[in-house]
């Protein structure tokens, strides 16, 4: 079996908009601007044979307030850029009842199946409560990236840091 890194993009990978508090995705390539590290780390972790994979919500196509066009631009050019193996995007709002958007671990617990991933070998690193909860869902190890969001927190998370580059550090046991 294999092991992934499974990651969160917005906030993780590229920089969250933060207004009042909360965290909200860049509304186009654009105004995306990819974390300082991030190309390191995802370096690191592919070339120690982990598989990336990015799952992220994205329910602002569910609401009218951008495309999946840009949503699919953002995710493109992240891909092309960095070392990433996919991305499993969830477009539906809170409300939809699917299985995919996260706290449910649909998108981890496909992408297990399709890629024959251990996921208790794996990891879930994001930047909001959602992310945690669908790592630990799922039975992988969770990292919060701990931004002191005004929102809801992760009450049990496996270790908390500030970069994704230190999750690496930690994912790969190099001290920083």
């Amino acid at each position: 079996m294999r092991k992934a890194v499974f990651l969160d993009r917005d906030g993780v990978i590229n920089r969250a908009l933060v207004s009042d508090g909360k965290p909200y995705p860049p509304a186009n390539l654009s105004s995306m601007e990819i974390l300082p590290g991030v190309d390191l780390a995802t370096q690191a972790l592919h070339d120690a044979g982990w598989l990336l994979i990015v799952v992220t919500n994205q329910p602002d196509v569910a609401r009218g307030t951008t495309t999946r066009a840009a949503v699919e631009a953002i995710n493109h050019y992240l891909q092309k850029t960095l070392p990433i193996d996919e991305f499993r995007t969830c477009y539906h709002d809170s409300d939809d009842g699917c299985n995919c958007r996260k706290p449910l671990p649909g998108l981890l617990v496909t992408a297990a199946k399709t890629h024959n991933i251990d996921l208790t070998a794996s990891y879930m690193v994001g930047d909001r409560w959602r992310d945690i909860e669908a790592g630990k869902c799922a039975g992988c190890k969770t990292i919060f990236i701990d931004y002191g969001y005004a929102e809801k927190q992760p009450t049990i998370v496996n270790l908390r840091v500030q970069s994704l580059l230190e999750a690496a550090h930690i994912i790969l046991g190099i001290r920083i």
